[in-house]
């Protein structure tokens, strides 16, 4: 199987969170001609496995096939594959694919399992799935995009905040301030209290960092009214439980709801999936670094679940998640697939 090949048709299905199953689908037969035992589980994920089932030690890749919405045409252009989920995180995906066919005439008492989640862009559903239904694994390499030379170690966490306020309507003109302006306050004092937080604190994985995500009033001649999305990306240590007790405090009478939560996670840096990556990107010609990302990934969701050696990594600049310029440098593409392959080969060994 040409490896940009199977990149690039897996691109051209479009996959956005809840509606995997065309790229779901075409993973498994392929999984299926590349010597894999494929299926869907109950939830939709896509389980691919090489290897003894019965072997002692299973080493887990964990990447997702849900991309956010966005059509982004499938193109090459000189040495860049263009499209959507190119890095985040079809490209990681494929080149684990592509790394454990490889290595599987080489897996004596191992199993490699290699797991297409759904729906990590949105709440997880996939991973959460396989944390309460999977043993842990010997270890876990989790797939997203660090560049080749790059090995991610932890990802901050985030809390989604949806606040609503509806009161009766009145002038503008009035003494009483409206849902806009009550909202607005409470933005205010979040942003004050981060600021506050974060003084002497360096580095954006160490910060509470909110975003506005969406603000939207409405009136429908009687009541006035306001929506707002906040999303709260948390440093290690922070209490989502003590935060939420702060805004709520905050409200001013709005209603508060919490959507979505992850706490944040930071993995041990002297593992085994480390050290093989480390000597793979070294013996590929690369200069491995560490990372630390701001967002999220399933790392979040099982690596606090399974406690074992964990890591992320997949080819791929993560500058280009969710941008309407996404897309991977099939150089880097193919030096991710070697990588990956040297590490599983020194995994199993």
């Amino acid at each position: 199987m040409d490896d940009v090949v199977f990149l690039e048709e897996l691109l051209a299905i479009p996959s956005s969170s809840g509606k995997e199953d065309g790229v779901a689908e075409y993973l498994v037969g392929q999984m299926a001609t590349l010597g894999f035992r494929a299926h869907r589980d109950k939830v939709g994920n896509v389980v691919g496995m090489l290897g003894d089932p019965e072997a002692r030690r299973e080493i887990v890749l964990l990447g997702h096939i849900d991309t956010v919405p966005g059509l982004i045409p499938v193109r090459r252009r000189g040495n860049r594959l263009y499209g959507r989920g190119a890095v985040d995180a079809k490209g990681p995906l494929a080149a684990f694919v592509l790394a454990a066919a490889r290595v599987a005439p080489l897996l004596n008492g191992t199993r490699l399992v290699v797991i297409g989640a759904v729906e990590e862009e949105i709440h997880g559903r996939g991973a959460h799935y396989l944390a309460r239904i999977m043993q842990p694994p010997d270890c876990v390499i989790i797939g997203e995009p660090s560049d080749w030379e790059g090995i991610t170690l932890g990802y901050k966490g985030r809390l989604c905040v949806d606040y609503r306020l509806v009161q009766p309507g009145g002038h503008s003109a009035g003494e009483r301030p409206g849902p806009a302006e009550k909202a607005v306050t409470f933005w205010n004092q979040l942003m004050t209290y981060s600021e506050e937080l974060n003084h002497g604190r360096s580095g954006h994985f160490n910060t509470l960092d909110p975003a506005l995500r969406e603000c939207r009033t409405f009136s429908d001649g009687l009541d006035d009214g306001v929506d707002m999305n906040i999303v709260l990306r948390l440093p290690p240590g922070a209490d989502a439980s003590d935060l939420k007790r702060k805004m709520q405090a905050w409200c001013n009478g709005a209603n508060l709801s919490f959507p979505g939560s992850d706490p944040p996670f930071r993995a041990e840096k002297n593992t085994p999936p480390v050290r093989a990556l480390l000597r793979a990107i070294r013996a590929e010609g690369g200069r491995p670094r560490f990372k630390l990302k701001t967002g999220t990934s399933d790392m979040n969701t099982v690596g606090p679940a399974w406690g074992c050696p964990i890591v992320a990594y997949g080819p791929g600049d993560s500058s280009l998640d969710h941008t309407p310029d996404e897309h991977i440098e099939i150089e880097e593409f193919r030096r991710g697939i070697n990588v990956l392959a040297r590490a599983l080969e020194t995994l199993a060994d």
